[in-house]
């Protein structure tokens, strides 16, 4: 059990907005109830604000991890920052579906959800090949 803490005590201290991110794409997305604002009028609102929310947390993530690596592991980052948050998206949507009464998954939903997931990708790969990475030494 000590093991475990100290594991997490690691994630929380690099990642700690990325966690905080993710706490709260699953609050939102399980929220049952959502008041109507003004922007319910403009086109695929829905759409883009699933983009946006995992896209940004996605993006937070790709910075978090090139803050405190000095050398990135691509392979570890496309599974952990994009294929992870892209299964996420499916089970949210899943559980939409079939654990909430207030609440519709929508493949629509999903396939915003991953673009955001792979547009932040892109633009982290391409802050990793700009900016040097920290140096330990």
């Amino acid at each position: 059990m000590q093991q475990f803490g100290t594991f997490l005590k690691h994630y929380i201290r690099k990642y700690p907005l990325s966690i905080l991110c993710f706490v709260c794409v699953w609050v939102l997305s399980l929220t049952p109830f959502f008041p109507e604002t003004p922007l319910d009028n403009v086109a695929f609102i829905d759409k883009w604000t699933h983009l946006v929310m995992y896209g940004g947390s996605c993006l937070v993530l790709w910075i978090e991890y090139h803050r405190s690596h000095s050398k990135p592991n691509y392979r570890r980052l496309m599974l952990w920052a994009w294929l992870m948050p892209s299964l996420m998206s499916g089970l949210l949507e899943l559980l939409q579906t079939y654990c909430t009464s207030t609440r519709s998954g929508e493949w629509l939903d999903f396939l915003a959800n991953t673009t955001g997931v792979t547009l932040a990708a892109i633009i982290g790969l391409c802050l990793h090949r700009a900016i040097p990475c920290r140096d330990d030494g």
